[in-house]
């Protein structure tokens, strides 16, 4: 693999603390990813996230659902395993700003109202593991060592 692409992908200028901020919003964003793709944990899965979406305007439902759902919970495995976590930190911080701007700008900041301030802070987050990389301890780490 070219060496730059290697560095862009699995180095990190992160230490121990991208584990602090990588597993808690990993396990956040995979739960709320399971909820819209499978109707775990209290969700509505697949079909009822689809119709919801369109009913906001965000067409075509189904697919929408399925990339906001895949998003959140493949890009949230991938932080808490450390494992490719730049792309998977960008993802997940675009599908945040998705649901700022077309879920809860309307509503004010704070969550009481259904405001925006909880999906500010998963895009902060995930816009810093972007810059930062996954840290000391993740597979990006052990892969970068390897290559």
């Amino acid at each position: 693999m070219n060496s730059k692409i290697t560095q862009a992908l699995f180095q990190s200028t992160g230490g121990f603390a991208a584990l602090i901020l990588r597993v808690p919003v990993g396990l956040i964003l995979a739960a709320h990813g399971a909820q819209k793709l499978f109707g775990w944990f209290g969700g509505y899965g697949l079909e009822g996230t689809a119709n919801w979406l369109a009913s906001i305007g965000l067409e075509p439902g189904y697919l929408m659902a399925l990339l906001a759902g895949g998003a959140e919970f493949f890009g949230g495995l991938a932080l808490v395993l450390g494992l490719l976590t730049r792309p998977a930190a960008l993802v997940t911080a675009f599908t945040m700003l998705v649901a700022i701007f077309s879920v809860h700008i309307g509503n004010g900041l704070f969550m009481s109202n259904n405001g925006y301030e909880y999906a500010l802070t998963l895009f902060v987050v995930s816009l810093a593991l972007a810059i930062q990389g996954a840290g000391r301890l993740s597979l990006d780490k052990m892969l970068h060592k390897g290559v």
